[in-house]
């Protein structure tokens, strides 16, 4: 008796429960590869929103340049720490 119930519980476990999990995720694997449009329109916006604001920072960068040619010098890291030791001394 007690292996019967072991079998009708075992068998569909092993014939359908488990296949049904496989291909469920293997289903969702192959869906998850796929970009869906609203996605490469993303991407695509983000893309262009970077390189206008690449651009701005060039422009920046040329209106500073020529406004001060040593300001790259003046904003290292290791130059404003001794600017602030100076200033505090």
């Amino acid at each position: 008796m007690e292996d019967a119930a072991v079998a009708l519980i075992v068998v569909p476990i092993l014939f359908v429960a488990f296949p049904w999990i496989i291909f469920h995720y293997i289903t969702k694997w192959k869906q998850a590869g796929n970009i869906t449009q609203s996605d490469e329109k993303l991407l695509d916006e983000l893309h262009d929103a970077a390189r206008r604001l690449d651009d701005r920072l060039c422009s920046i960068e040329r209106i500073m340049t020529a406004e001060n040619p040593a300001w790259r010098q003046q904003c290292l890291p290791e130059n404003s720490r001794q600017r602030l030791l100076s200033d505090g001394e």
